[in-house]
């Protein structure tokens, strides 16, 4: 009886012990993290698209004063649209999240279809016409509000990223990292604008 009862004790030790190893593991603090960057990624790509559609309302608009020269401006905007096309054919969140040539080459065309659009706005201002078009003043307000947005939101990614980043290169859940496979996130450059 003795015996028995001495292995019963090691039996309840052992679990409670291992309960309090995987409860200390971080799997579930990894889990969160990751959540919160899937999350924060999907609402820069939304932001993102919410651009793409602006800028093709704003593509329409130039082509709708058919009087206006389109020579410098139609440039920028082609420019801007190609940008646009080719980013809706790369895998959106969270695929890009875990191909990194996938996700530099969604930054590098995002940072292009930044350019190009102030290409645009800067052509745009020698054009009197088109600067008085009320749809045109509205589109660059609503594109000017949306930049803003995607300054915040890729701000509030790098806030997630470096949290979870952190996260899985920190011993003990470094360890449960490794086990199921959570790897850090891509980082974005510091100024897709510039």
């Amino acid at each position: 009886m003795r015996m028995g009862g001495v292995m019963r004790a090691w039996r309840i030790s052992f679990w409670m012990c291992a309960g309090l190893a995987l409860s200390g593991c971080g799997y579930s603090s990894l889990q969160q993290g990751d959540e919160n960057v899937k999350a924060s990624w999907s609402e820069v790509v939304s932001l993102y698209q919410r651009r793409a559609d602006l800028i093709s309302g704003l593509d329409l608009t130039v082509k709708g004063l058919s009087n206006l020269d389109h020579g410098g401006s139609q440039q920028g905007l082609f420019g801007a649209t190609e940008a646009r096309a080719r980013s809706s054919t790369l895998p959106t969140p969270p695929a890009v999240l875990n191909d990194p040539q996938a996700f530099a080459s969604y930054q590098v065309l995002q940072k292009q279809l930044s350019q190009s659009l102030q290409r645009l706005m800067g052509v745009s201002a020698s054009y009197p016409q088109l600067q008085s078009d009320p749809n045109f003043r509205d589109l660059q307000a609503q594109l000017a509000e949306t930049e803003s947005n995607i300054a915040a939101a890729r701000d509030h990614y790098m806030a997630a990223v470096n949290s979870f980043n952190t996260l899985v290169r920190t011993f003990p859940t470094d360890v449960t990292a490794r086990m199921f496979d959570f790897r850090p996130k891509p980082a974005l450059t510091t100024a897709i604008e510039k």
